[in-house]
């Protein structure tokens, strides 16, 4: 499930009581493992940590020993099965594969028999489906790349999913290249952190959207102009973009339309915070329909995880161009308060988990 479909709502979550997780005994064998399970969808009081059995690679991919790993807003997601729409793909009743977490960054300690590009000892960051919340989870090699130089085991983690959102979103999806301009509403985030870096590195001046707590953290990642939302309306003046990145789904589409170039590009990767049964569907559609009757494009960002882009990212973090914003770092023992955390909306940049 990519950046942009987790991405679309928000779940908020009840207070998880205690910040510690329930644990279980430590791995007694080889064969074993300790994860953070969500056995049911709910808040982030389910979450607990529980001896699994260690996952073996297939033939096209890569055991890791995990160090560390990022949330991100897929990760509540699946831990609350909202939207509703999810649980098709994901489990009906309760998850299908209750380990969650997707960001992850460690060493190789096995490979598949088809898996060239790796080998045991090498330090590898990227993302999957599920299961980053544990000692060790199966990678498809495509969504691995070695870790960048000049980067910690944590700021790789939280490089991969928001990393390559705003990348696809930017540079694919909204054409953004050197001289033009981006607004990027909801700066403040992990994507939206991501998005100031990559626009600069592309070239491009950047206007960037939050509110006033994260002036200052954004202004210092780069933004040229940082518009403060509580004091200052994007839309009411007479600026206009070639490429607005929406992060925040909280303005409309004439608003969104009204301070684009002529040829400008929205690229959308937000939705209404409410829409608990069917997600992005409707916001989807509406983007869809109003690109047929208007000369400027208007696009929904999926995004599809990939080597070639984490080795893109790689090499902007090697060159210090893009360094992950990370606002908190937890033990994986406090993984719910560092779940909550996220779901409780207006964390800065990224929430990391040492494992």
């Amino acid at each position: 499930m990519s950046e942009a479909q987790r991405s679309q709502t928000t779940p908020r979550l009840e207070s998880a009581g205690s910040p510690e997780l329930t644990t279980s005994p430590q791995p007694a064998s080889a064969d074993a493992m300790a994860a953070v399970v969500a056995p049911q969808y709910g808040t982030s009081a389910v979450l607990r940590t529980e001896v699994v059995d260690r996952p073996n690679p297939r033939v096209d991919e890569v055991l890791v020993r995990v160090r560390a790993a990022a949330v991100c807003q897929g990760d509540v997601h699946l831990l609350t099965g909202k939207p509703y729409l999810l649980r098709l793909g994901f489990g009906l009743r309760r998850p299908k594969d209750p380990i969650i977490g997707h960001d992850l960054a460690g060493e190789v300690v096995a490979v598949g028999r088809d898996v060239t590009e790796f080998r045991p000892g090498d330090t590898v960051f990227g993302s999957v489906n599920s299961g980053a919340f544990a000692e060790y989870v199966c990678v498809s090699s495509r969504r691995l790349a070695a870790t960048p130089a000049g980067l910690t085991i944590e700021e790789a983690a939280a490089l991969p999913d928001s990393g390559m959102t705003a990348l696809q979103g930017l540079r694919d999806t909204g054409g953004l290249g050197a001289g033009q301009s981006v607004l990027i509403n909801g700066a403040s985030g992990g994507v939206g952190s991501a998005a100031v870096q990559i626009a600069k590195a592309l070239g491009a001046e950047v206007t960037a959207v939050c509110s006033t707590r994260h002036v200052e953290a954004v202004r210092a990642l780069g933004a040229d102009q940082v518009i403060d939302y509580t004091t200052e309306d994007f839309a009411a003046t007479d600026r206009r973009y070639d490429v607005l990145f929406d992060l925040a789904g909280n303005r409309s589409l004439r608003d969104y339309r009204k301070v684009l170039a002529p040829k400008g590009v929205f690229v959308s990767s937000a939705a209404a915070p409410d829409a608990d049964w069917i997600g992005p569907v409707v916001w989807m559609a509406k983007v869809m329909l109003a690109n047929l009757f208007t000369s400027r494009r208007l696009a929904v960002l999926l995004m599809s995880p990939r080597r070639e882009d984490l080795e893109f990212l790689a090499e902007l973090a090697a060159t210090g161009k893009f360094r992950p914003l990370i606002e908190k770092r937890y033990p994986v023992a406090q993984a719910a308060a560092a779940v909550q955390h996220v779901a409780d909306g207006h964390a800065q940049g990224k929430t990391v988990l040492a494992i």
